[in-house]
């Protein structure tokens, strides 16, 4: 709890290892129900709150709450979305730029000049990757922008091809371009729509996989391979690479 704040991003096979490393007895011989054990504690603190818990890294601010999004099918909300790009970042060394959340709604709402300042002391035309999550008010869907060969590609775990989205997200970039004046970036750009298999994952997962494919992207794995029953194990990561400030690779 002093960690993590809850048992959400922990197995069975977590609370054991921990008793073998800290405790006095042999626990693989003990006749104690490790798991029955975890129901009946995390049921006695639920209704508990751990008094002030919160992760901070750089500018984000996680709270229990915000942590508790991971468990079971709730929505992920704008806060870990975004400290988990933010991590992102750090890894890639400064190769990838992760758009915060609210990028997208605010490029929408004003335009160009209402996003032209965010981008003020970063360089994108000399990024590798371009991650902006958009969030379509039922679920979260992904845009990859990939430099090198000027393709804008657009992931939905829906199934769901929102044209306007990426075209609008094209009309940024040469608009960027021609600001930053950079003449290569300003026509040529190509949109790929990601077909994904809908019945691999619940609307539910939604958000996890736009997470998940980030994670791939970054470390160069075949994207998508993974489904629902997935899920459980990679919203226990999630939680637990948020609560230690680093991606495990």
């Amino acid at each position: 709890y002093i960690k993590y704040g809850s048992f959400i991003p922990l197995s069975e096979s977590d609370v054991v290892e921990h008793l073998k490393e800290n405790g006095n007895s042999d626990v693989s011989n003990s006749e104690v129900d490790i798991r029955r054990e975890m129901t009946r504690y995390r049921a006695g603190l639920a209704s508990v709150p751990v008094a002030g818990f919160m992760v901070t890294y750089n500018k984000h601010n996680l709270r229990l709450e915000d942590l508790g999004t991971l468990e079971d099918q709730n929505w992920l909300n704008d806060q870990i979305i975004n400290m988990y790009g933010e991590l992102i970042m750090d890894v890639a060394e400064q190769k990838v730029h992760f758009f915060n959340s609210f990028f997208y709604k605010q490029l929408v709402a004003k335009g160009y000049d209402g996003v032209k300042r965010w981008t003020k002391k970063v360089d994108l035309f000399s990024k590798w990757l371009l991650l902006i999550p958009i969030h379509l008010e039922i679920h979260w869907s992904l845009i990859a922008v990939t430099m090198a060969t000027k393709t804008i590609s657009y992931y939905d775990s829906q199934g769901i091809v929102f044209r306007h989205t990426t075209n609008n997200i094209m009309k940024y970039l040469q608009s960027e371009a021609r600001e930053k004046k950079q003449a290569a970036f300003q026509k040529g750009w190509k949109i790929a729509i990601i077909k994904v298999n809908r019945r691999s994952l619940s609307l539910h997962a939604a958000d996890v996989f736009v997470s998940q494919h980030i994670y791939c992207r970054l470390y160069k794995f075949q994207p998508l391979l993974f489904s629902q029953n997935n899920m459980p194990q990679i919203r226990k990561r999630i939680y637990k690479e948020l609560c230690d400030c680093r991606l495990n690779d």
